[in-house]
């Protein structure tokens, strides 16, 4: 593993598929050298994809909260576990299918638009995971019974925690975690680390995995996704994972900066 200064990975990128939450924001928080990292970005012509685990919220609210914090970004950069799952649903089941979720809103919307689906809460013949914050245990009863009744089931992600700015709180992993303890049954994930979520990345940036880094602040998905997708993996530390952890534990990001503007100021002193 490289540890930076030794910025010689950075060299030739033509790419980012960068992580959110921990990497531009800790909940409602921008990190430092937020604005100043895309207008480098903008400036240096380096093309983007901002991705993220996290399905609570639209891409749309995606823009509309980074705007917030003084960075405009287009929806079409923006790749949520939601959109990968909708997706890998449209491959694999017709319109018509019966859907239920533990899942928010906003999840469920995207899942319906479009798509012919419908949202069964008695007999769904798929049953969705995603983050919940207003997770009851009617919705969880209910998500129980169907997996056991022989419905598929499919999570977003197998995060276990979530970054925000009072620290790490309970992430969809956790919801996951409740569900296979209840119904001795695995689902088919599909956010980070799997494959299928870092090459819908790739294809939407328009770039080849040589081309690009990814850049995380957790290991286990945004680190293990990029050198799954055979990237360039860069992490910051201004979210989950701690460089002790990435430097003794099995999986090892290329580099590790402490934070966006040690990331600029590195690519900057390669161009």
């Amino acid at each position: 593993m490289t540890i930076a200064p030794d910025h010689a990975t950075l060299r030739g990128l033509r790419g980012l598929v960068m992580d959110m939450d921990g990497v531009l924001y800790r909940g409602n928080e921008p990190v430092p050298g937020l604005v100043e990292f895309f207008a480098f970005l903008e400036g240096a012509g380096i093309r983007y994809l901002l991705l993220t685990n996290n399905s609570t919220t639209l891409p749309s609210g995606y823009v509309q909260k980074l705007s917030a914090m003084g960075v405009t970004v287009p929806k079409a950069s923006i790749l949520t576990s939601g959109l990968v799952i909708k997706r890998y649903l449209q491959e694999h089941y017709p319109a018509g299918t019966r859907l239920y979720g533990v899942c928010m809103e906003p999840l469920q919307q995207l899942l319906l638009d479009g798509t012919g689906y419908v949202w069964d809460d008695e007999h769904p013949q798929v049953v969705i995971s995603s983050g919940d914050f207003a997770v009851t245990y009617d919705k969880l009863r209910r998500a129980c019974l169907a997996i056991r009744a022989g419905a598929d089931w499919v999570a977003t992600n197998t995060d276990k925690t979530l970054p925000t700015e009072e620290g790490l709180i309970p992430g969809a992993g956790a919801l996951v975690a409740c569900l296979e303890t209840a119904t001795d049954q695995h689902p088919i994930a599909l956010g980070k680390p799997e494959v299928p979520m870092m090459e819908q990345a790739l294809e939407l940036l328009g770039l080849g995995a040589g081309e690009t880094a990814m850049i995380g602040d957790r290991l286990d998905t945004d680190i293990l996704g990029g050198i799954n997708a055979k990237m360039r993996t860069v992490m910051v530390l201004t979210g989950v994972s701690t460089r002790e952890e990435a430097e003794t534990g099995p999986i090892a990001p290329d580099l590790i900066y402490a934070d966006l503007p040690a990331l600029m100021a590195a690519m900057r002193a390669v161009q």
